[in-house]
């Protein structure tokens, strides 16, 4: 998909084949209004800052609809030849106005929208919202509910990274590892469906709690997987590690420093890859992870294959949470026992006058779960980083604020700097090892 771009014949008018649907701007069309500092770099300007008096440099606007943009993500990189002068990201495609749509919506109801943020991961959504929510209704998760969770989230946490590596390697050429990537997600989903009852838009969690149970079958489902997976990590790393099309498309590539994660505000994988040994399940514990024994994974070369590497030293740590939760799997309630915040047992609504009120008063239009005035920012370690949320109450039913600190956002900023100087077949590389998701980046 992403092709070669080769620089032997000096050619600086050259598209790579491989940029599909991407198209040069010309010296008579109008500049993009999304990129005013790259207005002197069109075809025909002069630009002393791309080799001197004379070089002519180019636009070459990559997306919004190339399938190697992992969204609908739109980038308009000044080139000479095909070496990236400077890139200019635009943003705001999938902008769906998610946080607004929270300042009209109960707490519970807005649990849908935090699914299609990051699609790649649903759950981690979810168990982040609901942890914000409980910590401004000043309640906590009953255990067996924080333990289901700790493992969802880490077999959420599998699915998008194995997915990453796979996508990743097929934007490399390997077309082979996405195939085995997509397999091993379809069991996770096989999972998923049996504890949410959805495959991907899970919408699992509630303030206090989860929606249900887990199945009987849960453990022996969750243990199945996890022993199987280690075998296919290293069919991938065999795959991989020792490719040399792999290796030269990726070691050196949109290098970030331990300075520049810092300065940029990056988290998650891409800021472990550069060195900084920040996780917020370590930092700041949720759930059961303050009582769970893992890693932080981290490297320092801060290039695509450190990146690469953290994520798949990072399933291998949550197969190692996972265990350890299964193990100390309770039984008990999977909601908190406060029907003025969760819903009482369907058997109770039917008989049972109070129970009918407090069913009444969680699900119709203007009521719900309430709280008194307040605010409040809380923040979990999603796939992709730290995902926060900043919650404000004014004693209604519904947020007076809602807003989403998404990973993807930050991660996003070094794009422009990891890419200058490089190809543009390198730009592919860069964007699938930060792994940005146009939904949870436009929200």
């Amino acid at each position: 998909m992403s092709g070669e771009a080769g620089e032997g014949d000096g050619s600086a008018a050259r598209i790579p084949a491989a940029a599909p649907g991407a198209t040069k701007a010309t010296t008579d069309r109008a500049r993009p209004a999304c990129a005013p500092d790259v207005v002197h770099g069109r075809t025909g300007s002069k630009k002393a800052d791309s080799g001197g008096p004379g070089r002519r440099t180019m636009l070459l606007n990559l997306g919004p609809q190339h399938p190697a943009m992992h969204g609908t993500l739109r980038n308009v990189l000044e080139l000479d030849g095909e070496r990236i002068v400077r890139a200019n990201p635009e943003i705001g495609f999938l902008h769906t106005g998610f946080e607004k749509l929270g300042e009209h919506m109960s707490y519970n109801q807005w649990v849908t929208l935090s699914d299609r943020m990051n699609y790649l991961s649903p759950l981690n959504n979810n168990i982040g919202y609901a942890v914000a929510c409980n910590e401004l209704f000043g309640i906590e998760f009953p255990p067996r509910a924080s333990c289901i969770l700790t493992i969802m989230g880490e077999l959420s946490r599998i699915a998008d990274h194995i997915i990453c590596v796979g996508l990743m390697a097929m934007d490399m050429g390997a077309f082979s590892v996405m195939l085995w990537t997509f397999v091993e997600r379809e069991k996770l989903y096989d999972i998923f469906e049996a504890v949410t009852g959805q495959r991907m838009m899970t919408s699992y969690t509630r303030v206090g709690g989860v929606f249900r149970d887990a199945p009987p079958e849960f453990p022996a489902m969750v243990r199945n997987f996890c022993s199987k997976l280690p075998s296919v990590l290293d069919e991938i790393e065999y795959m991989l590690n020792r490719n040399p099309i792999w290796l030269g498309r990726t070691r050196g590539i949109g290098v970030i420093t331990r300075e520049d994660a810092i300065e940029y505000s990056l988290s998650g994988p891409v800021a472990r890859a550069s060195g900084l040994a920040r996780d917020v399940r370590k930092d700041r514990p949720y759930l059961i992870y303050r009582e769970l024994d893992f890693d932080i994974v981290t490297d320092t070369a801060g290039d695509c294959f450190a990146r690469y590497k953290v994520r798949m030293g990072e399933m291998r740590q949550s197969l190692r949470i996972i265990e350890q939760a299964l193990d100390r799997l309770p039984s008990g309630p999977v909601k908190v026992d406060d029907h003025k915040i969760s819903l009482p047992p369907k058997h109770l609504v039917y008989t049972d006058m109070e129970a009918l009120i407090h069913h009444f008063k969680n699900i119709m239009p203007g009521h719900g779960p309430r709280t008194d005035r307040g605010e409040i920012y809380s923040c979990t370690e999603s796939p992709n980083g730290e995902l926060g949320f900043f919650l404000v109450s004014d004693g209604t039913g519904v947020p007076y604020r809602l807003r989403v600190r998404p990973p993807s956002f930050y991660n996003y900023q070094i794009f422009p700097k990891a890419v200058e100087g490089l190809m543009i077949s390198d730009a592919v590389a860069v964007l699938a090892s930060l792994n940005v998701i146009a939904g949870e980046l436009d929200r």
